[in-house]
């Protein structure tokens, strides 16, 4: 191992006692809580971005947010993973929220509007976003810049969140206890999180839940 890496672990290490300690400090309940269990209320689905920690951009706690995350917050319905995180936190944790988050300056959707090579399994993982940006071409053409990365970046939310709300186990829990999905872009130069419009029409929620209604 490096030197630079080395004593970047280690501080981190140190940052980590240091945290522990003045956490024990100003909240004497708090570990022995968490030990105890966890009742989030959100699950986030985000981008694996380091500048996007999701309990610090919302200003929560450890124990407050479950969590799932990859490149470019790309929703497959074939991911066991994701599958297995919705699953846990939907039907045993019973969250309240499942939140898709992308963000500003994401570097697969620049890769996808670049149409550039990354290797390796990228290419094959970015593929959701590149038929977006193939879908979405004529309006891409009328922006400029950091526009188009913000643009592609919602369109690949809502597709995400088309793809969440397909999900057996949420279409259950949003008609048997209100569950509700949300959007949102995270802006990096700014850090504040925008919604991003994601609502259907009843008609469809309708169609869509009724192949599942219990007989």
């Amino acid at each position: 191992m490096s030197g630079h890496a080395d004593s970047a672990f280690k501080a981190a290490l140190e940052s980590n006692h240091r945290w522990a300690t003045e956490t024990a400090k100003t909240d004497t309940e708090f570990f022995q809580s968490a030990a105890k269990g966890q009742a989030p209320r959100i699950l986030w689905l985000g981008c694996s971005d380091s500048r996007v920690p999701e309990t610090t951009v919302l200003g929560l706690k450890p124990g407050e947010v479950f969590t799932h995350r990859n490149i470019a917050n790309i929703i497959a319905p074939t991911d066991l993973s994701l599958l297995a995180v919705v699953e846990f936190s939907v039907a045993h944790l019973k969250v309240s929220h499942i939140v898709v988050c992308g963000h500003t300056s994401c570097g697969g959707v620049a890769g996808c509007l670049a149409n550039a090579k990354l290797g390796g399994p990228l290419d094959i993982w970015l593929q959701p976003l590149r038929a977006l940006r193939e879908k979405h071409a004529d309006e891409l053409d009328q922006l400029q810049g950091a526009e188009r990365t913000t643009f592609l970046g919602k369109k690949n939310v809502q597709q995400s969140i088309d793809v969440v709300r397909r999900i057996p186990t949420v279409i259950d829990a949003e008609r048997d206890r209100g569950l509700e999905v949300h959007g949102v872009i995270y802006h990096l130069d700014s850090g504040v999180l925008e919604e991003v419009e994601c609502s259907e029409d009843e008609k469809t929620a309708s169609l869509r839940g009724a192949t599942f209604e219990r007989k």
